[in-house]
């Protein structure tokens, strides 16, 4: 449920030798991080419906040492969200709701403030509803049972972060409202409607709404990394997520779902455009929509306690990818894109398979400065005991490597950094390529 911010411990990938989907290579990239002991889970590549790679890694459940595999059943987290947002859209088709119209429609004893939000600005996050799992409070209170009302008022009468449709802010409250609005127009509870309405339609008996009291076959436990080892999870009750990220399948069952999504059989032409068109960045209606030089991926991440995952759709290849994990970190994210990268016939480079080169130190300090990704986030450089460090806002330092002239990359990480010069040769900026998207920054 839970969008990590832009972080130097959130991975990605770059080039290196690599046939067209050379799935070889695909497990090896995958294994080089289950040895790692960053990734646990399910992995599934796909083109045009043909499966190319169905693997597990790991195990579902490490006391009892059962295997991972393509039916093992993982909570998806913020996967869920567009299972919401194409529930909304088929409630539109049936003419029971209208993206354009107030929230206030449904919930009538809305505050004030939401009087301009309307069900569009939810599922594109440009609303301005402020992020209840931001809240302070909110590890206190994940642990105990919600209903959809006491949700709602954790923050309904907190003001609004800006203007409805002025910018971009991912916040769960919004696909709280948004499971709220599926049973008022649908008459029905949100598990039931998505389980009819779109569950069923496509065979995906795997998959439905997680709830901790129901005893399900072959689902996984969730863990995540501490100092002393792998642990078992956390508790949240899953009345907190709803439609922001309580729902649960595999890695077949979201292949038929991307099959079924994008093939047409869920969706008229025109909500499925709405659904896969961006709104504010990068962002369309329950869906990232990222472009790049490789094409466009249509994808999402998610992250509850225990699991992490990530599913992908390249609609001009017709390429899915699955990444399904039940340890928390940056490895689903991270694979997901280096795995879709490599169905494409392109190249991936481990970390451990960049060579370095040697910079003098008077080199290094023409880095020295401070690059802004945005007005809240930076890179500080700074040369340290012969070394080119890098700290990115709130986190350690972390040193940098070079392989080519204005090129580095981190050891720990796999993260690159590209220097920009300008035309008298003073470097004026950097390109921080990450999770398959290019970042710039420039120097302060």
């Amino acid at each position: 449920m839970h969008r990590f911010a832009i972080s130097l411990l959130a991975l990605s990938l770059c080039a290196s030798p690599a046939l067209a989907q050379d799935t070889g290579r695909m497990q090896q990239v995958v294994a080089a991080d289950a040895d790692k002991g960053e990734f646990m889970g399910a992995v599934l590549v796909a083109r045009e419906g043909q499966i190319l790679l169905d693997r597990g890694f790991g195990s579902a459940n490490l006391e009892w040492k059962i295997p991972n595999d393509g039916t093992t059943k993982f909570r998806l987290g913020s996967v869920s969200k567009q299972f919401t947002a194409a529930a909304i859209l088929i409630l539109q088709e049936r003419g029971k709701l209208s993206l354009d119209a107030p929230v206030k429609t449904w919930l009538t004893d809305a505050p004030a403030a939401w009087d301009k939000v309307t069900i569009r600005h939810l599922l594109s996050h440009t609303a301005g509803i402020p992020n209840f799992t931001g809240f302070d409070d909110y590890e206190k209170t994940k642990t105990l049972p919600a209903t959809l009302e006491s949700l709602t008022a954790r923050f309904r009468d907190k003001p609004l972060e800006f203007q409805p449709g002025e910018k971009f802010a991912y916040s769960n409250s919004g696909y709280i409202l948004l499971t709220t609005i599926v049973e008022k127009a649908s008459g029905q509870p949100y598990a039931t409607f998505v389980a009819d309405q779109l569950f069923k339609p496509l065979g995906m008996a795997d998959s439905g709404y997680d709830n901790r009291a129901t005893v399900l076959p072959r689902r996984a436990s969730g863990y995540t990394p501490s100092p002393r080892g792998v642990v078992n999870t956390d508790y949240i009750d899953m009345t907190i997520p709803q439609g922001a990220g309580a729902l649960y399948s595999t890695t077949h069952d979201l292949l038929k779902w991307t099959n079924g999504l994008f093939g047409g059989k869920l969706l008229k032409p025109t909500s499925l455009q709405a659904m896969t068109t961006p709104v504010k960045d990068d962002y369309g209606l329950g869906l990232f929509i990222a472009k790049t030089n490789g094409g466009t991926v249509i994808n999402h991440g998610g992250g509850i306690e225990g699991f992490n995952t990530w599913l992908g759709y390249d609609p001009d290849r017709k390429l899915t990818v699955v990444v399904l994990g039940n340890l928390n970190g940056a490895a689903p994210n991270r694979l997901g894109n280096s795995l879709m990268t490599l169905a494409r016939g392109e190249t991936v480079t481990l970390a451990t398979e960049r060579q370095t080169i040697a910079v003098p130190i008077e080199k290094l300090r023409e880095y020295e400065g401070v690059y802004e990704l945005s007005p809240t986030f930076a890179f500080t450089m700074k040369v340290e005991n012969g070394k080119l460090m890098t700290q990115a806002t709130g986190q350690q330092a972390l040193e940098l490597f070079a392989e080519k002239p204005d090129q580095f990359f981190l050891k720990v990480v796999d993260a690159q950094v590209r220097f920009s010069r300008d035309a008298a040769g003073k470097v004026t900026g950097l390109v921080l390529h990450q999770n398959g998207r290019d970042m710039p920054a420039k120097r302060k």
